[in-house]
């Protein structure tokens, strides 16, 4: 179940075995996107992936404060292996046999049917402008030590607008923009952990790395930090479509960026909680900045505070790119109205860009725990719907084209998605009673959404259109997906 050799493994059977077609390499189909926009290459798109998913150790000090050193320590490295590897593999293989924008929604459209990959959406996109109205959270949690103005009342809230807008803007001008903006970011934000590690070598006392009580554990708050701090894997899916030679770009950037966030939290953590005396309660939002001031002084805040406001930029650009890409995927398959697909001249999806925008504005005065709670319960749901679809398409499907496979079989499969759903029910219990009602709202709005565009499509108030180019989700039909019949 690791992702060594992503690149090279092939599936367990010839492109050409499939009953019904002759498949072809996926390189030999023209892309189903403009061909005027520069592709993302391996370096950007890794990045991409680590800024979806982490963009570095901001947001994980509360894992200390729920749980104590050990367990948080213990977290990031069990937690990667049941739910991080299985959801980066099924990506990979998902993601490179539909090489297209609308990613997860159109995996379960094949597998279920469009209704349910409306659904899935609906979740996703909805769970991720939740989860992105955390950055200007975190962005200006961190900086008001240094600020104090920026704690509250209109300083704060013009603060996150402007932000907001600047990131937006960076959005709107390319995505190619954005990944190599990713890739500066990552380094900023990861070099000054690396410089507190080796200030903090002389002071670390191991022994604090084993405290726990676990009669005081806060099991909500702990793992919905590892969850939301571990997840997200498969919205890179959605900017397939927009990737560089996808079969072999995919697997790989997947494989680096996953050794890239283990050792972003595991690292840091480690110094952290090993180089100062403890005191759970200080472990909340921006405590790495005091940790590094007891450590190296002043210039090292600021510069942990600087690389958290580059992290936060980074995160916010990702999830933008994703949900926007995700909003155009699903115009291209017919499921929202014609002019969510229209792309600006810098190849960017405007109308998804400027609703994930406003989505983020409306949310962010929420809570740092009440976004996460919100967003995780509706990925949970999204995340259940994706299993199946894995499994279904395995099972149903199995000689359907692969670039990449997962080098299990399809009792195998089923095996893989057992530890992560378990995990999934959990996160769903533990929830409070008001982040379920909320969230069992937002999934009820998208179960009937779906029938009101229908009737908006009937009467022909709003145009719909599936592209042209897009091949036909049906893999039992000859002309399936990504082949062509000779």
């Amino acid at each position: 179940m690791k992702l060594r050799n992503l690149a090279c493994r092939q599936p367990h059977i010839s492109m050409g075995d499939y009953n019904g077609g002759n498949y072809v390499d996926i390189n030999e189909v023209p892309s189903p996107r403009l061909h005027d926009f520069k592709k993302v290459s391996v370096l950007p798109l890794v990045f991409l992936i680590f800024y979806e998913v982490s963009g570095g150790p901001f947001g994980v000090e509360d894992s200390v404060q729920a749980a104590g050193p050990l367990l948080a320590l213990l977290g990031f490295l069990v937690f990667p292996i049941i739910w991080s590897i299985p959801e980066a593999l099924i990506t990979a293989e998902m993601g490179t046999m539909f090489p297209e924008n609308g990613g997860y929604v159109v995996w379960v459209s094949s597998a279920l049917g469009p209704y349910w990959g409306f659904q899935q959406g609906w979740m996703k996109w909805l769970s991720g402008v939740i989860d992105n109205a955390l950055y200007p959270v975190l962005f200006l949690d961190y900086l008001k030590s240094g600020i104090p103005a920026l704690g509250g009342g209109i300083p704060r809230a013009a603060a996150a607008l402007v932000l907001t807008f600047v990131l937006t803007y960076m959005n709107y001008r390319g995505l190619t923009i954005v990944g190599w903006a990713a890739v500066l970011l990552g380094i900023f934000s990861i070099l000054p952990f690396v410089v507190m590690g080796l200030v903090a070598m002389p002071k670390l006392d191991p022994s604090r790395w084993f405290v726990v009580n676990l009669r005081d554990v806060d099991w909500n708050l702990y793992l919905n930090t590892l969850f939301w701090n571990l997840n997200y894997w498969d919205s890179i899916s959605t900017l397939a479509g927009e990737v560089d030679n996808p079969k072999k770009t995919l697997p790989k950037a997947l494989f680096y960026a996953l050794i890239l966030v283990v050792l972003g939290y595991f690292f840091p953590l480690l110094i952290g909680t090993g180089a100062v005396p403890l005191n759970q309660d200080l472990w909340t939002d921006g405590y790495f900045s005091d940790i590094a001031q007891m450590l190296g002084g002043v210039w090292l805040r600021w510069w942990i505070q600087g690389a958290a406001a580059m992290s936060n930029m980074g995160m916010f650009v990702a999830e933008m790119s994703s949900d926007s890409f995700q909003l155009l995927g699903m115009a291209e398959r017919g499921m929202l109205p014609e002019f969510f697909a229209k792309r600006s001249r810098y190849g960017t999806p405007l109308i998804g860009i400027l609703f994930s925008a406003s989505g983020v504005i409306l949310l962010s005065w929420l809570s740092f725990q009440e976004i996460v709670a919100a967003e995780n319960f509706l990925y949970c749901f999204g995340m259940i719907l994706e299993f199946i679809a894995f499994v279904q398409l395995r099972i149903k499907y199995p000689d359907a084209p692969r670039p990449y496979k997962i080098p299990v079989g399809t009792i195998g499969a089923i095996l893989m998605c057992v530890p992560p759903t378990i995990l999934i029910f959990v996160v769903l219990v533990l929830s409070t009673f008001k982040v379920m009602v909320v969230s069992l709202i937002a999934v009820a709005i998208g179960l009937v959404l779906r029938p009101c565009l229908k009737f908006v499509e009937r009467k022909r108030w709003m145009k719909f259109s599936e592209s042209a180019d897009l091949p036909d989700l049906h893999i039992a039909n000859p002309e399936s997906i990504y082949s062509l019949v000779d």
